[in-house]
């Protein structure tokens, strides 16, 4: 990976763990101020659909594996070690899906894996409700993790095979 691939990963990394953290340290301080003052720990942006809600989650997606933090720690430090060797194949030329999906995977990985280390659980906010129902509240790394997972995936699954299918035909010829 040359200097200026790395200084484009590193900085989609560090971005989304600084505006991970820096809109979790503001949820903490903001909304415990306002409940501790009589205030609400919940405020509404847009009725009916995005509500920001300070809420601590001790398991992973839609509250799974509750106070399992040990087996969280062992799980986010082997998939940080596979998303670190993947790192190998980044190519924002070639594989632009690949080469954005992985960092957002590496930050938002890293953004969760701060509060579970630092505070035993996650700190979630962003509270949705989306044609009625209302959806597991998250933060900025969930939002990074998902982002990134289906860019991966997209370039595994769809963009990987028309890459193959376009050596095939170049070859051919």
């Amino acid at each position: 990976m040359n200097k200026k691939t790395l200084f484009s990963v590193l900085s989609i990394i560090v971005g989304i763990v600084v505006l991970d953290q820096l809109t979790k340290l503001w949820i903490v301080r903001t909304l415990e101020y306002a409940s501790t003052n009589g205030g609400s720990e919940s405020f509404t942006v847009i009725p009916s659909f995005l509500i920001i809600t300070s809420h601590r989650n001790y398991g992973a997606s839609w509250g799974m594996f509750q106070d399992q933090l040990i087996f969280f720690i062992i799980v986010t430090l082997v998939a940080l070690s596979v998303f670190v060797f993947l790192s190998k194949d980044i190519d924002f030329k070639e594989k632009p899906f690949y080469s954005i999906g992985l960092p957002l995977l590496i930050g938002g990985t890293i953004g969760n894996f701060i509060d579970r280390l630092r505070l035993g659980y996650v700190v979630d906010f962003i509270d949705t409700y989306i044609f009625g129902y209302n959806f597991p509240i998250f933060n900025v790394a969930d939002m990074a993790l998902t982002i990134g997972m289906t860019l991966f995936a997209i370039d595994i699954i769809i963009l990987d095979e028309l890459r193959k299918k376009k050596g095939r035909d170049t070859h051919a010829k």
